[in-house]
């Protein structure tokens, strides 16, 4: 479970301080499906780095199973973030010179898994999402829909607790946008996950149990009783 308890993150430009993040409260059961909407500049991303041990707040609380992720080492929180929580992002980040299956290995690695070990568990999780005759494609050779698979096996091939999505669909067509969300949900559901994620969409919004919107740094939840 998440518990952020007057999360304050500030940052300076100059003269001028502007607050990301401003006295957020939050709680996130385990096993929720949350949607963060806002405008641009809102605190969406900085919430979500907040939530992936990537950044630390100027002030505030973030605990993650009674952890203050903040007051964490640098060194125990790679290991938070390397064995509890999987990422996704709008842009993929494949590296272009490795295979399908070489991608989602490197999640693998931090975590000392062993060569054939990584390599059975990353073609199983390409598999899981539909690619298990793509284990040898390099990124040029899929299509965005494809490389975005490869993404989500990557950030569940090491079994998190946590998939953190950060506009997952935003670089995709509707109809990948559909699939992407479709591989999304199934895995959220088979594997129990707490899935948080940011989104422009309001069609994927209206879809989720619980949304969250923040604006100038402040944070409003409301239950969808329509999903």
């Amino acid at each position: 479970m998440y518990e952020l308890r007057n999360v304050t993150k500030r940052y300076t430009r100059g003269k001028e301080s502007i607050d990301a993040l401003d006295g957020v409260d939050l709680t996130i059961a385990d096993g929720d499906r949350l949607v963060i909407q806002g405008p641009t500049g809102g605190g969406k991303s900085t919430l979500l780095q907040m939530l992936g041990a990537l950044d630390r707040p100027t002030a505030g609380e973030v605990v993650l199973d009674g952890t203050d992720l903040a007051r964490l080492s640098e060194t125990r929180l790679t290991k938070v973030r390397s064995e509890n929580i999987g990422f996704v992002f709008q842009s993929f980040n494949l590296i272009p010179t490795l295979t399908a299956q070489e991608n989602v290995e490197t999640a693998l690695v931090p975590l000392g898994v062993k060569p054939k070990e990584r390599r059975e568990r990353a073609a199983e999780a390409l598999t899981s999402v539909g690619l298990g005759e793509r284990l040898g494609h390099l990124p040029s050779e899929m299509s965005g829909g494809q490389q975005q698979r490869v993404a989500i096996a990557r950030a569940l091939v090491k079994q998190p607790k946590v998939l953190l999505a950060d506009e997952p669909t935003g670089n995709l067509d509707e109809s990948m946008r559909d699939e992407i969300m479709d591989v999304l949900e199934r895995m959220w559901k088979e594997l129990g996950l707490t899935f948080i994620m940011v989104t422009h969409d309001s069609a994927i919004a209206k879809k989720a149990p619980r949304l969250a919107t923040i604006r100038k740094g402040r944070i409003s939840v409301k239950e969808n009783a329509g999903a």
